[in-house]
């Protein structure tokens, strides 16, 4: 019995584990400016996933021929546009966002566990920018006529100009950004993929910080949402049912951002995050509260079907 508890003891200190306050840390003065500059693009993010959730599917566009219906749907389109114009300027906010937080939580003489123990205000933005951003990509996949309408205005749009008409909505949504917002929308997750690009821009640029300066980073943010979901003493701290979803939608959402990053992924041996563990956690869970979690690792990772991926994680996700 000795040995086993010798032997837990010793994976569980492989691993970084302490508390992550999510629900009261408040910023210190030296991460003042970066939380003030983080803390005015979250304040949107409610806002735009009540936008999202609000969004409204018509059938007006499936009946081309019939031009009262036609007119309709082009009114309705419109404003929606203008939404989805909005959601995608959001991501670029998101993204700077990101970038900055990257910076300060990877930057010397600090390591990447020291920066997300001492500076848990930061660390706390990081986590509501991921737990946005599963949110809104959840939210994406179950609307498909987010594609379907976009497809529907640029057509819309390339008739008129080829009839040499302009429409007043053109001003708000030109070619150049129709171009961009198409392929954006294009994604099945596109905030994640807003983010892992926005990772993978932040290591480019930083030649002189080591690329395991932002994958430490990240695995340590998972290891400790996954220590914290499976210890009843860090359990018993939160106040809400509430940051027990948090904490797993973030766990989840830095497994795919870092399997996205890491040059091998999150799911093989040499992996610094505990990919049993994190399912295992997650699969105690009540499913209904998980499932679409558990479908983020099965179809949003990039690693998981590498021939690396032990057949153990690979049953684990069936």
């Amino acid at each position: 019995m000795g040995n086993l508890l010798k032997v837990l003891t010793r994976e569980i200190e492989n691993y970084p584990h302490f508390f992550l306050d999510f629900e009261n840390a408040q910023p210190t003065e030296g991460e003042r400016e970066i939380w003030n500059q983080i803390s005015a693009v979250l304040q949107d993010s409610e806002s735009i996933l009540a936008d999202l959730q609000a969004y409204k599917i018509r059938d007006a566009i499936q009946n081309p021929n019939d031009i009262q219906l036609q007119e309709k749907a082009w009114n309705a389109v419109c404003p929606l546009v203008v939404r989805l114009k909005r959601f995608y300027e959001f991501s670029i906010r998101l993204e700077k966002a990101l970038q900055s937080l990257l910076e300060s939580l990877t930057c010397p003489p600090y390591t990447p566990t020291q920066h997300l123990e001492r500076e848990q205000a930061l660390a706390k933005e990081f986590a509501e920018i991921l737990h946005f951003t599963l949110r809104f990509d959840e939210l994406k996949m179950r609307n498909p006529a987010i594609q379907n309408d976009f497809s529907y205005y640029r057509r819309t749009i390339s008739r008129n100009r080829i009839n040499n008409m302009h429409l007043d909505i053109e001003n708000e949504v030109n070619n150049e950004m129709a171009n961009r917002m198409s392929l954006f929308y294009a994604e099945a997750t596109p905030m994640l993929k807003t983010l892992s690009n926005a990772t993978m821009h932040f290591v480019s640029e930083n030649k002189t910080l080591p690329i395991e300066n932002t994958t430490d980073c990240l695995s340590t943010m998972t290891s400790v949402c996954k220590v914290m979901l499976e210890t009843p003493e860090y359990r018993s701290r939160f106040t809400s049912e509430e940051t027990l979803m948090f904490c797993m939608r973030v766990m989840v959402g830095v497994i795919i951002l870092y399997d996205h990053v890491h040059p091998v992924g999150a799911f093989c041996k040499t992996s610094k995050i505990d990919m049993k563990g994190c399912i295992k956690v997650l699969k105690e869970q009540a499913p209904d509260s998980v499932e679409g979690l558990l479908n983020a690792l099965r179809f949003t990772t990039k690693h998981l079907n590498d021939e690396s991926t032990s057949k153990q994680i690979r049953a684990m996700l069936q």
